[in-house]
This record gives structure tokens, sequence and C-alpha cells, in this order.
């Protein structure tokens, strides 16, 4: 079942169906097992900067906090401790709209969404360092050290693998569930041989196979409060994981709140 293509900042956002409600007749192929139903259960609730249009989150090493913004003129990067205390910050150009965010090494890759444009930063400072460009929007990005790539999503059902020093595009792969190309995947976090992604507008989070695509669990977060002021484009949006733990924090556009959580199995 695709979902429908949107764009990343709208007036009005339709209603995406949830990928835990796929029809009895979207059965999966035997090369591709059934994904494990899991739900996202709230541990702890963090004060978090109900101004920032969250795009990308991710953990330092040092258990701070990067968290990447968007909005034209608004955009930003910055790092923070759990307490809220803002502990480096660079606005980027106000004509860019900030996207999705990852560490490597000793810097940090901002992506933009239709800018075509990677801004390269410092990680301690944040300073811009460099720059690199791609084809297409810019929507989410995570890096898999231990593969020598990044991952890259830009609002379909595809991801790509790129080269995690300059950005140079190596190859794309389709996400599929059931069978199905799964499109809006958005904000990404890359753990071990799995990548996370949300589900643009949804309240659902995907777990993929980085070397196949199959997505192999699917994540209800629908119990996680969402706190902001009423708009449809406030929505899920940030997902890091807790290094050392099975845990990972979830975060929203303009969302007051940061949440600890863990993936269990539903029901």
């Amino acid at each position: 079942m695709t979902l429908p293509r949107l764009p990343h900042a709208v007036p009005a956002l339709a209603a995406a169906l949830p990928l835990t409600l796929l029809p009895a007749a979207c059965t999966q192929p035997a090369e591709q097992a059934a994904p494990e139903q899991l739900v996202a259960v709230v541990k702890e609730r963090y004060d978090f900067d109900p101004t920032s249009f969250t795009q990308g989150l991710e953990v330092a090493p040092d258990g701070t906090l990067y968290v990447g913004t968007g909005m034209e003129g608004e955009s930003r990067i910055y790092r923070r401790s759990l307490d809220g205390a803002v502990l480096a910050a660079q606005d980027i150009d106000p004509a860019y709209f900030g996207e999705g965010i990852t560490r490597i090494d000793d810097y940090v890759w901002q992506l933009t969404w239709q800018d075509n444009v990677a801004m390269k930063r410092d990680a301690e400072t944040l300073a811009e360092t460099g720059r690199a460009t791609y084809t297409g929007e810019g929507w989410g990005i995570c890096a898999r050290p231990e593969a020598g790539e990044v991952i890259f999503s830009d609002g379909t059902a595809e991801l790509r693998r790129m080269d995690p020093a300059t950005l140079e595009e190596r190859e794309r792969f389709t996400v599929t569930l059931g069978g199905e190309p799964v499109a809006g995947l958005n904000e990404l976090e890359c753990v071990g041989d799995a990548v996370y992604a949300n589900i643009f507008t949804t309240t659902d989070i995907v777990r993929i196979d980085a070397s196949t695509g199959a997505v192999t669990a699917v994540i209800d977060a629908s119990d996680v409060p969402n706190n902001a002021t009423a708009d449809p484009n406030h929505v899920l949006n940030g997902i890091a994981h807790i290094p050392g733990t099975d845990e990972f924090y979830l975060a929203g556009k303009r969302w007051p709140d940061l949440y600890r959580v863990t993936f269990e199995p539903a029901g």
C-alpha cells in the first residue's frame, strides 16, 4: 500500500492510512516475512522547545542532543542538554528550509528541503565547514559508520546510499511492506543493520532492513502525546537512538515535549 506523496509543509495535510491497518488482502510474499507489530511506550518526558519545527534529531556521544529545524527564515541547528541548556547553535541562510541531520566522526550534515544543498558542520561549534549538493528533495539522513555510508530520504519510497564524506550518491533502493512500496519516508535513524523512518503525517514508524529495504517492524506511536498547538504540520518528526540502550527519543514539529521511549510488542 503506497502512501500519498505530500509536500513537507502545507496549509493542510491529507491523513494517511496507518500502516498497522493494512487490509487482509495485502498478504506477505514468501520472500518477505510479516513485520513485527510494535508500540512506542513512553518512559520519560522532558521539556522541549515548542518553537522548533523539528526536522532532525540525534544523540551526541556525550548524551546531548542535536536538533535541526525547518521553515524558511527560521531554520537552524543547535545542540542542547536534556535539561534544555543550549550549548551551540547556528542559524542557516533564511532562504533555506532546513531538514534532517546526522553526525559522522567530528562533523554533522544538515540537509535542506528543496534547495539541493547540504551543509557540513563542525560537530562541536556547528559552524559550517563545507557544502555538498544533491538532486531532488532532502528529507532525512542517518549514518551507518560500520557500512561506510549514509542513508538519505526524499519523501518517496526510495532511500539513497551516499558517501559519508561527500554525499555522492552510490545507489537507491526501494522500501517495501508486503511487497508494496512505502512512500512518505521522512526523518531517519540508523541503528546497526536497521533504518528507522517515520512516515510523514502519520504516527507510524517503520524499521527497515538496510540491506534489502524490507520493512521488518511497524511501530505504532499514536499513544505518544502530541501537545503541539493545533496545526496539521505539527506532526511526529524526530527519532534518535540512545547509544548503548534499546531506547529512543521521539519529538515532533513544534512539540513542547521530548519523550524517551521503548518499542515493545503490541498487545
